[in-house]
């Protein structure tokens, strides 16, 4: 079937019956190299072309070439990304313009359409949007699961050493962490909409008030004692938790809650 191309769609060619659109052209500032290197090289892997520039010059002399640029804040010698990004929408409003930073700062909030932090997961939040903004320019549904965006900033600030949950009164996963998909040994995206109550009918008996509770008068919960929770221990060995359950507003605006675990220590019988 041929692709979806919108009328916008930059340098689009036939090819017998079939329309095929031209990659996505992206420029990326930064003024670190190895920033630039890694950034390029990821995503030429998913297909992107990049216009890679370490000053504000080398980036406003692309401006006419690109489909989407992904900018840098903080470039040093008292120079920011934002310059540049001012300057896009001026001349080409309709590209879009992420800014990476490793703090979030509140003077954000002018031109740019999204603003992404540096580190952990950023590279995929990055490609999720790169996909959302491309799905946008070629006119085809734009569909971008926010609960990774909206939930990872959690799991980056509790730490990747601790196993995180987060459900919905009813025990519905909202989002796991890498530590949690791999204690019970399923992927991560396989958990999103499932119910654990259905899929870990052992821990029902005790849990399933405790989320309903905090999820209702939004109080904390604190358990320093091993209830079976997330997994059974292997045979001869104790497993000690340390585990803290605390309400939050899911991206539905309804109250969910967030369930962590620690392993404290380990012991093993004799």
């Amino acid at each position: 079937m041929p692709n979806e191309i919108d009328t916008e769609t930059r340098g689009s060619q036939e090819q017998g019956p079939q329309l095929v659109a031209e990659p996505i052209r992206v420029l990326l500032l930064d003024d670190q190299p190895d920033n630039l290197l890694l950034r390029s090289t990821i995503l030429r892997k998913y297909g992107y072309v990049t216009e890679a520039a370490s000053s504000i010059e080398e980036a406003e002399a692309m401006l006419d070439d690109i489909d989407i640029a992904v900018l840098d804040y903080h470039l040093g010698a008292g120079k920011f990304g934002t310059e540049v990004a001012a300057h896009l929408r001026e001349r080409r409003p309709q590209v879009p313009i992420i800014i990476l930073s490793a703090t979030l700062e509140r003077r954000f909030g002018g031109v740019e359409d999204m603003h992404l932090l540096k580190g952990y997961s950023s590279i995929d939040d990055l490609v999720a949007a790169l996909r959302s903004f491309e799905a946008r320019r070629r006119g085809k549904p734009v569909v971008v699961d926010a609960r990774d965006f909206f939930y990872s900033r959690i799991n980056m600030a509790i730490g990747d050493d601790v196993v995180m949950e987060i459900l919905d009164g009813e025990g519905n996963w909202q989002y796991v962490n890498e530590a949690c998909a791999r204690l019970l040994e399923h992927e991560r995206e396989w958990f999103p909409g499932r119910n654990m109550f259905d899929e870990m009918p052992d821990l029902a008996e005790d849990w399933r008030e405790i989320l309903q509770t905090v999820a209702e008068t939004r109080e904390t919960y604190i358990d320093r004692t091993f209830r079976g929770l997330l997994n059974l221990p292997r045979k001869g060995e104790e497993w000690v938790w340390n585990v803290l359950a605390f309400p939050i507003t899911l991206h539905t605006r309804e109250t969910g809650v967030v369930l962590t675990a620690r392993i404290l220590e380990r012991k093993s019988s004799l």
